[in-house]
């Protein structure tokens, strides 16, 4: 079921907390976020492909190989983020999209536009870090 959204839609307090409007708005962002790290992640594959760049210097030999070990870093993020946009994309096919997964309560669609992937909510996630420090203090 695909909703034909207005160009300019914004999701704003005033409509009903993840209205099918709402949710296709999300689930555009979470596919066209995912495109794009899939694009970078080809683009990376391709520049590693072309390989075997010998620099007789050996500093600049490590450069290029400091530069590879970067890219490769990056890309494993990437990879990780897009498992996380597969499973907000499960939440939004599912229902739970947009909903703390501790409180249950909606997350705020501030949050989400800054953070689609959010699974907590503000103050869960403000507990949640707060736990991890006191636990990896002692």
């Amino acid at each position: 079921m695909s909703i034909t959204l207005p160009p300019d839609y914004k999701p704003s307090q005033d409509e009903d907390f993840m209205s099918a409007k709402m949710l296709e708005y999300f689930r555009k962002k979470l596919i066209a976020w995912r495109a794009e790290l899939l694009n970078e992640s080809n683009e990376t594959i391709q520049h590693l492909q072309q390989g075997g760049i010998i620099e007789p210097d050996i500093a600049d030999r490590a450069s290029v190989e400091t530069d590879r070990a970067l890219e490769l870093r990056t890309r494993d993020r990437a990879r990780k983020l897009i498992a996380k946009i597969d499973e907000a994309l499960e939440r939004v096919d599912n229902g739970s999209y947009g909903y703390c997964m501790d409180t249950g309560e909606p997350i705020s669609i501030s949050r989400l536009e800054a953070r689609p992937i959010a699974t907590l909510s503000i103050d869960a996630q403000e507990r949640h870090e707060r736990m991890e420090k006191t636990h990896r203090d002692d």
